[in-house]
């Protein structure tokens, strides 16, 4: 049988809270409950956040946790020639084209199509103005002329052309607490033309993670319900770069007394904060069902 493979992958762009507690402790847990291997990954790929310090406070909170984890830590940061290799890829499938829309030309694109409609612009499952393909229908000179003057551009993913190379019904497992499968079938329509190559870095979380999961070996991703309907853009990615497709378990968000979801852009309350008022690894262990 193949050995179980987890892995927890917070970016160092802040301090870990208790819903980063929750996450690292159930795929230690799933690990150790299917004698698997557990892995951590430093997801660094945005250097604008993230921070040394974080990387080492990330070690020291899941040290303090309990947690061990294989060596070495596989950072994003250092292996920038894969994704170069699968974004290559992916552009000799022609499934790949530049976007040179800043965030103000977006923003008026969609205001001016919604005008042009009466109706409200579809949104991503991000929340986002769902991209209305505008440089898809750039002419090719007019792409090569704008890439040769070296603009800034995004790379985006050409959704339809994606679906038309990948089979009729694709879909991924989820298994739940007990291990058993379920296949739930994927909608990445609804991402639209998704960026997989950002304007400010040569990657982005979609086109690292679904590489760094296939080279690391990954059979089990364990992460929050806010990154489920993200599987279906990934299982897309996966299949047209021919990567194997992991089993998934999104599980239930940390919350906080007003019921909002636990976040480093909301300053929840940090592990650091709570060991230095004398909290325990014992107590959040407890708190969060892994006495």
């Amino acid at each position: 049988m193949t050995i179980p493979v987890f892995r927890f992958a917070p970016s160092p762009n802040g301090r870990l809270h208790v819903g980063h507690a929750y996450s690292a402790l159930l795929n230690a847990d799933f690990a150790m409950r299917w004698d698997g291997r557990l892995l951590l990954r430093i997801e660094d790929i945005d250097l604008a956040r993230c921070r040394p310090e974080f990387v080492a406070a990330i070690t020291d909170d899941l040290s303090w946790l309990g947690l061990r984890w294989e060596q070495p830590v596989r950072r994003q940061s250092h292996h920038g020639d894969d994704y170069q290799a699968a974004f290559s890829v992916l552009r000799s499938q022609d499934l790949l084209y530049p976007c040179f829309c800043s965030r103000k030309a977006l923003a008026a694109d969609v205001a001016r199509g919604a005008a042009a409609t009466g109706c409200r612009p579809p949104r991503d499952p991000d929340g986002a103005a769902r991209y209305p393909g505008t440089c898809s229908r750039l002419s090719a000179t007019e792409v090569s002329a704008r890439l040769a003057s070296g603009e800034p551009h995004a790379w985006r993913l050409r959704m339809k052309a994606a679906l038309a190379r990948v089979p009729i019904g694709l879909e991924f497992h989820a298994f739940d607490c007990d291990g058993a499968t379920t296949a739930h079938g994927v909608d990445p329509q609804a991402w639209g033309d998704a960026i997989v190559v950002r304007r400010d870095i040569p990657t982005s979380y979609h086109l690292s993670v679904v590489v760094d999961d296939a080279l690391q070996g990954i059979t089990h991703v364990v992460r929050g319900q806010d990154l489920e309907a993200a599987t279906d853009l990934h299982v897309v990615l996966q299949t047209v770069l021919g990567l194997p497709t992991p089993c998934y378990h999104h599980h239930a968000l940390i919350r906080d007394g007003g019921g909002e979801k636990l976040a480093k852009s909301r300053m929840s309350e940090t592990l650091m904060a709570l060991r230095q008022q004398g909290v325990t690894a014992a107590d959040i262990r407890r708190r969060l069902g892994f006495a």
